[in-house]
Parts: C-alpha cells; structure tokens; sequence
C-alpha cells in the first residue's frame, strides 16, 4: 500500500500504440491501493480492464480503427486537435463531479491536460514516444509551422484553449514541454538527449510485465534461431513486403520465422508459406521477443524499446510518423539496418539479417543496451514517480 490511497486519472488515445506502453504502470498503481480511472474509447475496453482500472468511456473521432490517417502533417495534427474539442466535454461530464487527484494523460491527449488545468489538479504526462528538447520549437515545430494550413490550425487550437478552461493558452506551450513528464522510452531512442531537462522530464524505459492477458508462445522444439516480422499495428496492409520476407526468410536454414500480418491482409495473398513460417493477424509480442534472436520491425517506439529491452538485432522497415527517426537512431546505435519499404527485397532483407546476426560487435552492443534499458527503472520507477506527485 502506498502513503495515501488516491483517484488518479488515466487519458488516453484509442491507438492501441499509445495505449499498450502505459498499461503495466497502470496495472501497478491499482496493485498499491490506488483507485485509478482511464478515459479512453470503448473499443479498447477489454485491454484496458484487465489491469483493475475502471474505464471511464468518451467517444473518440480518431480514425484508429480504419487507419485511415492523412498524410498531410498539418491535416493529422487537426485530427487529434478535432478529436480534443469534442472529447472534453465527455470527460467533464464523467469528472467534474468525480476529480481525480492527479490526472496523468497520453501526449495526444490535449483534453487530459486541458481538464487537469481547468479543475487545478496536478497532471503529468505519460508519453510512449520521445519528447521536445531545447530547440525542438525552432528547429522542428517551425518548419511545420511553416506548412499550408498550419495558421488556421493556430487560430483554432488558440479558440478553443481560450474557451476551455486551460490556464496555458498559449498554443506553443500548451502543446511544448509539460510541467512533469514521465517518458516510457528507452533514453538511448530519445533525439537530442543532452538538451532534454531531466528536471521535468524522467525516462524510465519500456514498462513491461508478464501479459499473460495477451497469451503465451512457446519456441518450437527444434528450432535453431527465431525471427519474428512485424510492421505493428498501423501499416499492416503490405502483402508485397510480406512476400518478400517468405523468399528471404522462409527456407533460411536453422531458422523459425513469426511472421505478424495483421487484420487487412488475407494469408491467401501470401501464396505458399514454408514449413518454417507461421502466419497470424496477431501475436503477443513481448513474449516472441523475449525468445527471439532478431526483430524485423516498423520502428515504432514501442517495439524498438521492446527489441532493445530483449537484446536484439533489428532490420527496420520504418512507414510513417516517427519510424524513420526511430530507424535512424536504431541504426546510430548499432544494433539495426534500416531497410526502407520500396527497397525491402527478399536479398535485400536476407542479408541484412545474415550480417547483423554474424557480427559480434552488435550482439555486444545489444547486450550493453539491453542492460542500460533494464537499468532505467521501467513500471516501478513510473509508480514511484507518480506516487511522488501525489504529495
């Protein structure tokens, strides 16, 4: 039991992305005695419910079930700016006669702030992915700034800041650096560390448990290496890519492949799959990995801290938003080749995988970062520094 038992507020974003990495904190705090809500869509009940936190419903307007999200960097912004507008008047409807004592909230949750500040409660932001440092607004946020549409985008979030509540209305710090952030990140994925304030933000790496609620998977008997392929859970519809991970993968002697396709692609499409290949919608991740021997990814956050969590070399294969990023500093770290998708060929990719998984340089670099990762607290260190907030 922790020093005071209290109500603390989860928001989130119903992208499964955004979701899984605060799961296991959340989990936690609930197991110390905590009464904790989540505020996320309905969809995403039965993976929220599982830790003992209650949900407390909104709709949201994300496209998160169609992946339908634009390619325009300003029109994406809108979406989530959209969906903000519209959700806070349902969590207010659930919270202003139900505060929490501290409201912690997903870096695309901007209602979760914008309540915590309109009821003056303490908030903290739990993000998955990597966070501004000193400069981000001139040597990043500027340029985008800078796109069509992007003052309109301004005024909006400018309107809607001043009519809500918030006490920081001023868009660039409303969305800039929080008060308190608590980064679920590897700090070796973290662009521009040195000029991250630790004061505000603490990286505590991946926060992971058993997930014995997202199944289990055992290595088959016999097999040499394991590799499991996954692009994640948003850019799954690429059957031409999966097709070249068979050629290059399939029949490679000594290894078991688990190839992850997701919910848009029929297996049909595949054409013939190797006796050493199996093929599902779905896989639960960590426990694949925590077998593993290398990890062909999307460099998504939450997977690269995963694959750098458990040790292993990676091929990334980035598709959008942050990943090529991600893939990049994979790479600077020297555990992966970033593979780009137009260029993913079957010798292409067996190569890859053939060099990373002979070279010992990078089994050692993988070993020294899977230690740092571990070292970094992960699920305690994230409850602890939240039970600190409480006071």
């Amino acid at each position: 039991m922790s020093r005071r038992r209290a109500h603390i507020a989860m928001v989130g974003i119903p992208a499964i992305s955004h979701t899984l990495p605060s799961l296991e904190v959340i989990r936690e705090l609930v197991a110390r005695g905590h009464r904790v809500t989540y505020a996320n869509d309905a969809h995403l009940a039965d993976v929220i419910k599982p830790t003992g936190a209650a949900l407390v419903p909104y709709d949201s307007t994300l496209p998160v079930v169609d992946n339908d999200w634009p390619a325009d960097p300003i029109a994406a912004m809108t979406v989530f700016l959209d969906d903000a507008i519209q959700a806070l008047p349902q969590l207010r409807a659930a919270y202003d006669h139900d505060p929490a004592d501290l409201y912690l909230y997903d870096i695309g949750a901007y209602a979760g702030r914008a309540i915590a500040e309109a009821q003056g409660r303490p908030a903290a932001q739990l993000s998955p992915t990597f966070v501004a440092w000193e400069g981000y607004e001139q040597e990043v946020a500027a340029q985008i700034m800078a796109l069509p549409g992007a003052g309109a985008y301004q005024a909006k979030f400018a309107a809607w800041l001043a009519g809500c509540g918030a006490v920081t209305t001023e868009v660039n710090a409303f969305c800039g650096p929080p008060g308190r952030a608590i980064a679920l990140i590897p700090k070796a994925m973290q662009p521009n560390a040195d000029r991250v304030d630790e004061e505000v933000v603490t990286f505590v790496g991946p926060c992971l448990g058993d997930r014995a609620d997202q199944g289990r998977w055992e290595r088959p008997a016999g097999a040499g290496r394991v590799l499991l392929v996954s692009l994640g859970s948003a850019y799954t519809r690429q059957p031409g890519f999966y097709r070249e991970c068979l050629a290059a993968f399939g029949d490679l002697p000594g290894w078991h492949v688990v190839l992850q396709i997701g919910r848009h692609v029929d297996p049909a499409e595949l054409g013939h799959i190797p006796a050493g290949v199996e093929v599902h919608p779905w896989v639960p991740q960590l426990a694949i990995l925590e077998q593993a021997d290398a990890f062909v990814t999307h460099a998504g956050m939450g997977s690269s801290g995963e694959g750098l969590y458990c040790g292993l070399p990676m091929i990334a294969v980035p598709q959008g938003a942050e990943q090529p990023m991600n893939a990049d500093r994979l790479v600077e770290l020297g555990v992966a080749r970033r593979v780009d998708t137009a260029e993913a060929t079957a010798e292409v990719l067996r190569a890859a995988l053939l060099d990373l998984t002979g070279d010992s340089e990078v089994a050692r670099r993988a070993a020294e970062l899977r230690d740092q990762v571990r070292a970094e607290g992960g699920t305690a260190r994230a409850a602890d520094l939240i039970e600190e907030m409480l006071g």
